[in-house]
């Protein structure tokens, strides 16, 4: 892994999800009105972001791609909730999750977002972004 050498980035760089300072720390809640949930998405310029139930559950992830599609369908994002459109699987990590590992299931699971769990809960998700930030050593200031 090629890294730059910068304070505050550990020896031989980021290993772990859990060593990154992700930008994503949007959840949404399942009976989130869809229409609320676009209009947040596309204030916050993000991709998409986990859902869950009102234990805190991750039940499933919603993106732009499924607002987009139901609109395609015809459907009033006033009249669904994030339920409603979001995309059932539960992919996630943890913050021991490797980097690498993190890397493979978006590029195999076609993902711009990936939730991460901490303690059982989805706390925030990583995005493309946060992946290549930490991979070539940058924090959060980026300027070089």
């Amino acid at each position: 892994m090629t890294t730059l050498e910068r304070p505050g980035v550990p020896g031989g760089g980021f290993k772990t999800v859990g060593q990154i300072d992700a930008t994503n720390n949007l959840v949404f809640h399942r009976k989130q009105n869809a229409m609320g949930v676009a209009v947040e998405l596309l204030a916050t310029h993000t991709p998409g972001a986990p859902v869950v139930d009102e234990r805190g559950e991750f039940i499933g992830f919603v993106s732009e791609f499924d607002i987009l599609r139901s609109l395609e369908a015809k459907k009033d994002l006033n009249q669904l909730t994030a339920e409603d459109v979001m995309a059932k699987e539960h992919i996630s990590v943890t913050n021991d999750t490797s980097i690498d590992e993190a890397v493979k299931i978006m590029e195999e699971k076609r993902l711009l977002n990936l939730p991460v769990k901490v303690n059982g809960k989805v706390a925030y998700s990583i995005t493309r972004h946060d992946l290549l930030r930490a991979w070539i050593g940058l924090g959060m200031d980026i300027e070089t």
